[in-house]
């Protein structure tokens, strides 16, 4: 399991250091998960983010100290999962982009109804959907044991790539997204991924 005080108290940072980290699901089926192999950042001030204009009730979790989980329901059919990255009170977060499923993939194959291992949790709603992650999580600690939470088994990721972002308006250029380069659970064009 992570130790908080191992992770960077910086977005950017931390969006990198979560690369190559597990993410590790307790479900009443058993146990599921795997290796993350991307991710974008959100960082203080960014238009893009959900905190940009402050705390609500639907994005609170945001502001919590990192290492936390922030679950929203976008576009009326998925939800995501981002980590809460600075200290108490300053809102920012990375999204979970994809993971590499290396633990309970027949539990991830009936969440998702599907059999390609490559696309069980390649993309932040297939992951969600897979792992069975929606609001029932939003701001539970990621750094202790419990139905989620964040892992390493002490394996070295392979090499980082970085990018600009997927599927956003605002700062859409900000070059926020990493992502194992090579990876074929990584989501995105492939323009993006090498």
């Amino acid at each position: 399991m992570l130790d908080r005080a191992e992770m960077p108290v910086d977005t950017a940072e931390l969006a990198r250091f979560l690369i190559g980290k597990m993410l590790v699901r307790n479900l009443d089926e058993g146990v599921a998960g795997g290796r993350i192999v991307e991710t974008e950042a959100y960082v203080i001030g960014d238009p893009a983010g959900h905190a940009y204009r402050g705390v609500t009730p639907r994005n609170r979790a945001l502001f919590l100290e990192r290492g936390h989980a922030y679950v929203y329901f976008a576009y009326g059919r998925s939800f995501m999962l981002n980590v809460s990255s600075e200290t108490s009170g300053v809102g920012a977060g990375v999204l979970i982009r994809a993971i590499e499923p290396t633990i309970g993939i027949a539990i991830m194959e009936q969440n998702r109804g599907a059999e390609r291992v490559r696309d069980l949790a390649r993309g932040p709603g297939r992951l969600c959907q897979a792992l069975g992650i929606d609001r029932r999580l939003d701001g539970i600690d990621l750094c202790q044991a419990g139905p989620l939470w964040l892992g390493s088994d002490g394996q070295a990721s392979d090499e980082i790539g970085q990018s600009k972002r997927i599927g956003i308006t605002r700062a859409a250029d900000s070059p926020l997204r990493f992502y194992i380069r090579g990876n074929s659970f990584v989501s995105g064009p492939q323009a993006l991924n090498r």
